[in-house]
């Protein structure tokens, strides 16, 4: 044949089938690999799993550790591994099971020895110190090398470099530190314990014995508030305060809301109804059904937003003053055309908006977290409420009193206490003061609008 030889035909089948083989290879290769990966992935994680549900740590696992981390089993430079929450335990993932077994956590309660409430040896953890932290021996900077070193007491949090633990703290008793009127000591738990079994009831003389200053912290966190930083806020303060410091409530509602049975909330911040309440609402209805899609600050702000402009269209709170009656220490109220009224037992309110306060251009009574008094104010709309959050207009304030009664005469309405909402129909609201209970705050610097908060409210005092 002119023009070369065809290939014959068993030649052009074995090319074929060579191409398909490596097409096949190709394509089917890199699935069983990332199939082998994951299996062996899930392998990992429910050995991991088993370990944690089994551990007396309060284990977590990361995949980045936020600042240089080093291995306290090998003391290796770890990126990820699993950290314990209670003690502050940082490990590599292989050599979790090792730490569990070498090193132990926090101890709720300790052996009944008779020592005293207050007095127990320290439980230091080496290496991993906070930032900035300074050896109370020597007053020079710890954890400044870059490797395993130095030590920290995971309950009075008292930092002391390796040599100075030689020398000098190595039988010293631990004081609780700084947050030592906050905290539970394990050997207090340990004397319950046993007057229990005595069938002693005396608990006053003995928390006496801790002096007057003692006010022991019980931490409340809602796991499902915000961005679901729940779990990591108890994880906080399990490091400073005793394991058994932290309650977490979780409530199931079963069948329907039962009308005729009177619903008790404890209120420490706010109590609304209106368009607020409302917002909160539909977020909670729709976060509830796909709760790891509002895991962000911003796209929750933007999710708010969406339902406030709908709001602002849709007006479904509006004649408020029509649907319900508010009488403050018993004298009702005349409201004018408002779609929200908003109870504050506190100065901030909506992510940290001084309501009470607005523009600060106006004359307005003094406000105190702990004078018994709540703070009652209207909104005209979610798009009010906007510029209130912006300092764009003031809120209607409505007034000062020690009870509040809010009578909803008809139709369904949005209602929450301290940012859990539902949906009420005709009721009455009655907030009474209940009681007063030691608070921490943030005592860093003030920012502008405190200082400008403060400074109106002195001046006021001082016309007054």
């Amino acid at each position: 044949m002119e023009g070369g030889e065809r290939p014959e035909p068993h030649e052009g089948f074995f090319a074929d089938g060579h191409l398909v083989l490596w097409t096949l290879c190709s394509v089917l290769l890199p699935v069983f690999i990332t199939f082998w990966c994951s299996l062996q992935r899930s392998r990992r994680q429910l050995h991991r799993k088993d370990i944690f549900r089994k551990s007396k740590h309060g284990w977590r696992d990361t995949d980045l550790f936020s600042h240089p981390t080093y291995c306290c089993v090998c003391a290796q430079h770890i990126l990820q591994g699993a950290f314990c929450d209670c003690c502050g335990l940082r490990v590599d993932e292989g050599c979790l099971k090792k730490a569990d077994k070498r090193f132990q956590c926090k101890e709720i309660m300790l052996k009944n020895d008779g020592r005293a409430l207050d007095a127990m040896p320290h439980h230091w953890i080496r290496g991993n110190v906070p930032l900035c932290s300074y050896c109370v021996v020597c007053k020079q900077q710890c954890g400044s090398q870059p490797k395993l070193c130095d030590y920290r007491c995971v309950w009075c949090q008292k930092t002391v470099h390796d040599e100075c633990m030689k020398n000098s703290l190595k039988n010293e008793k631990c004081d609780f530190g700084e947050f030592k009127s906050l905290i539970i000591p394990p050997s207090y738990l340990t004397s319950i314990n046993q007057m229990r079994k005595d069938k002693k009831t005396d608990y006053a003389v003995l928390a006496s014995e801790l002096g007057k200053q003692w006010t022991p912290l019980i931490i409340l966190a809602n796991s499902r508030s915000g961005t679901n930083m729940g779990e990591g806020l108890l994880g906080e303060f399990r490091i400073l305060l005793n394991p058994v410091q932290r309650w977490k409530v979780q409530v199931t509602n079963k069948g329907y809301y039962n009308l005729r049975k009177p619903k008790e909330f404890t209120m420490n911040n706010y109590f609304s109804v209106g368009p607020d309440a409302l917002m909160a609402l539909n977020f909670h209805a729709h976060r509830e059904k796909a709760p790891s899609l509002f895991s962000s600050r911003i796209l929750n702000k933007a999710v708010y937003l969406f339902y406030g402009t709908k709001d602002c269209l849709v007006q479904e709170c509006k004649d408020l003053n029509k649907k319900v009656e508010l009488e403050l220490d018993g004298e009702r109220v005349e409201l004018p055309d408002l779609e929200g009224i908003i109870v504050l037992n506190i100065g901030s309110w909506g992510g940290g908006c001084r309501l009470w306060e607005g523009m600060g251009d106006e004359t307005y009574p003094l406000a105190r977290h702990d004078d018994g008094l709540l703070e009652v104010v209207g909104v005209y709309g979610s798009f009010h409420c906007a510029q209130i959050q912006v300092k764009l207009a003031n809120p209607f304030r409505i007034g000062q009193a020690h009870t509040v009664r809010l009578i909803l005469k008809c139709s369904m309405m949005p209602m929450q206490v301290d940012g859990e909402p539902w949906a009420q129909g005709p009721c009455t609201v009655t907030i009474t003061h209940k009681t007063h209970a030691l608070m921490l705050y943030f005592s860093g610097e003030q920012t502008d609008d405190d200082i400008s908060s403060t400074s109106d409210q002195e001046d006021i005092k001082e016309t007054e």
